[in-house]
């Protein structure tokens, strides 16, 4: 076993292509796919929202729609036993949470390197996450 091998890797997915392909290193940390952790973390709903109002939308059927979307794309052999999840609220204290809980032993993070006004305004997840986190953060950038 190399010294680079971990336990559990924890990889945010937030659907863009730049999250998805920081699975093809994240992958090459654990022995099996049973080891890498998936995590998207969706937005708590504002109250005057459709859905909300006309009853038809709720958290649970927003969490199961993303469990199948991300079911369908790990479809493949190489990642059938990624251990998904799927949280609501700020992805940055959900994605240091969930590190907690499954006890991360690494966090591989895409970053979209916004700069500048769009840095300030947007905030940077990856580097909350770093500055919080209990564990090693690799980021990628694009």
């Amino acid at each position: 076993m190399s010294w680079l091998r971990k336990n559990r890797v924890l990889v945010p997915i937030d659907f863009s292509e730049a999250s998805f392909a920081a699975l093809i290193p994240a992958r090459e940390f654990v022995e099996d796919a049973s080891h890498l952790y998936v995590l998207h973390v969706l937005p708590h709903l504002h109250p005057a929202e459709p859905g909300l109002v006309w009853n038809t939308l709720d958290n649970q059927t927003r969490k199961q729609h993303v469990e199948e979307s991300l079911h369908k794309r790990f479809n493949g052999s190489e990642y059938e036993d990624v251990q998904i999840g799927v949280a609501i609220g700020d992805p940055s204290s959900e994605i240091i949470d969930y590190a907690k809980v499954i006890n991360a032993d690494l966090i591989v993070i895409s970053s979209h390197g916004h700069t500048g006004l769009s840095r300030f305004l947007l905030g940077s997840v990856a580097e909350r996450v770093i500055r919080f986190v209990h564990c090693p953060v690799l980021v990628l950038r694009n």
